[in-house]
């Protein structure tokens, strides 16, 4: 069994804790939730009632800060140091250890930028660096160390990069991404996305966003309709590593997209000692059909610097795969890749 106690039917039917006057409440916007984010560490375990004595090493001044919304860290179980999800966002000082192959621009996305703030990496399909803000600060992201600055999608940088998207008939697909396109506020947004909707060879957009898994509550009626009003399929790629983040705050976001014809997939990576046990990742899976999820991708870890405490090998990511195919109906399995700078296209890992 996994060493994570937990069943589907727990996770859907768990109790929401109590949280006091201080803590946000389902009655604040989205925004004011986001700004009650831990910042610290210190807080964080405060909150959760863990000894930081418990836990690893961390590092004294995160160059890369911590940032968790409530919401997710209700989702985590008081007392327990060996988290899975409070994993994902603590600053250990194993970030620090330089290992040879975890560099900086993991995938190639520098190589691949057409304009500022627009990567040309696949063919029929570029994607908008939208903003450099995530709700949550992911330990294992890829683009921790990308060059937001550089690359902001500015009004001037914005024209540039829809006037190439207008020239290049062959480009079917815009992905928005970031950071997270849906801490752009609704009008820079729906300009976005109006902006978008003018070009007639674009036949789908699609976000790729962790905001309805940590911060629920940014899944709004007028965010849902602005998301499905526009004459395009609109294809939302969620990111959810562990069934126990999709809690019922969450079923009911994704249940509002899917009423709106939106298509919802989930993307994972596998990560050590948070998701690399056969029985969670089934359970996930599970979990996000209840969500009206498909799984999408299950993704080797990017080899970005500061991240390879968490790489298991592609033997052990190749028996967990077997292990998940041999439970799971063929659409309930994500199809388990790589992304390698300069490929054409996510290299499937295969034995």
């Amino acid at each position: 069994m996994d060493r994570f106690r937990y069943s589907t039917a727990l996770i859907r039917n768990k109790p929401l804790k109590t949280i006091d006057t201080l803590n946000p409440t389902a009655s604040e916007s989205w925004q004011q939730q986001l700004n009650h984010a831990f910042s610290q560490v210190d807080a964080l375990c405060h909150y959760l009632n863990i000894d930081m004595d418990s836990l690893p090493e961390l590092q004294a001044n995160a160059s890369f800060p911590v940032k968790v919304p409530r919401c997710f860290a209700d989702c985590m179980e008081p007392g327990n140091p060996d988290d899975p999800l409070l994993k994902q966002v603590l600053p250990l000082q194993e970030e620090n250890i330089a290992v040879a192959g975890f560099v900086s621009d993991p995938v190639g996305d520098l190589a691949a930028m057409a304009e500022a703030g627009l990567i040309h990496k696949y063919q029929g399909r570029a994607l908008l660096i939208t903003t450099a803000a995530c709700a949550i600060h992911c330990r294992y992201c890829f683009r921790r160390n990308f060059p937001y600055i550089d690359n902001q999608i500015t009004p001037q940088k914005r024209h540039r990069a829809l006037d190439y998207i207008a020239h290049h008939s062959e480009l079917e697909e815009i992905i928005l991404s970031g950071g997270d396109p849906l801490l752009l506020s609704d009008n820079k947004l729906e300009q976005l996305l109006e902006n978008l909707q003018k070009i007639p060879h674009i036949k789908r957009i699609r976000l790729h966003s962790r905001l309805p898994v940590v911060l629920p509550a940014r899944i709004t009626p007028h965010l849902v309709q602005l998301l499905a009003s526009g004459p395009q399929k609109t294809i939302l790629v969620l990111h959810a590593n562990h069934p126990n983040e999709l809690s019922a705050q969450v079923a009911v976001a994704c249940q509002q997209l899917k009423s709106r014809n939106i298509t919802l997939l989930n993307q994972s990576v596998l990560l050590k000692g948070v998701n690399d046990c056969a029985d969670t990742l089934y359970a996930l899976s599970e979990r996000l059909f209840e969500c009206d999820i498909l799984p999408y991708y299950l993704h080797q870890l990017d080899p970005a610097q500061g991240t390879a405490h968490f790489a298991i090998s592609d033997s052990k990511a190749l028996s967990l795969y077997h292990q998940i195919q041999s439970r799971l109906p063929g659409y309930l399995v994500p199809k388990l890749v790589r992304e390698i700078a300069g490929a054409a296209y996510k290299i499937p890992l295969m034995r």
